[in-house]
């Protein structure tokens, strides 16, 4: 590779980090998402670290995508981690639904606005039923 061809793959990455970078910090504020979290959670006064938080999972999510990382962890510590991937993926979409009221406009459309409640509930528990299925028999029964 040439010094040129170099220099254009460092500036087309970098530019397609800024361009994805700007996409995913203006989903977060024009959505308000961060600020709807905190509201959810009953915890304004830490929205700096949600916002820290945020900027971190996506600074090190790049770089591990980036690196071939191997860690020598116990097999133990997959549940710990997998429950906080679990819960941030789960708490960043509960507030994204939350500012766009999916589920009551949705719940009106198809004419169940008084169970909302159990369809919330069924969303979850086949998200749950469906997530258990897939890493309990998929990923333990091809290898």
């Amino acid at each position: 590779m040439t010094t040129l061809e170099i220099l254009l793959v460092v500036f087309v990455g970098f530019a397609g980090g800024l361009a994805v970078g700007t996409g995913f910090v203006a989903f977060l504020v024009v959505l308000g998402v961060i600020p709807r979290l905190t509201q959810l959670t009953k915890t304004p006064k830490r929205i700096h670290a949600y916002e820290w938080g945020a900027v971190a999972g996506a600074i090190v999510g790049g770089w591990m995508s980036l690196r071939h990382s191997v860690w020598h962890l116990s097999k133990y510590w997959l549940a710990p981690i997998g429950l906080f991937h679990g819960v941030f993926i789960g708490m960043l979409a509960a507030a994204l639904t939350e500012v766009l009221n999916v589920w009551p406009i949705l719940a009106k459309r198809i004419g169940v606005d008084d169970k909302i409640v159990i369809l919330l509930m069924a969303i979850a528990f086949g998200k749950v039923a469906g997530s258990l299925f897939h890493w309990l028999y998929f990923v333990d029964h091809f290898r």
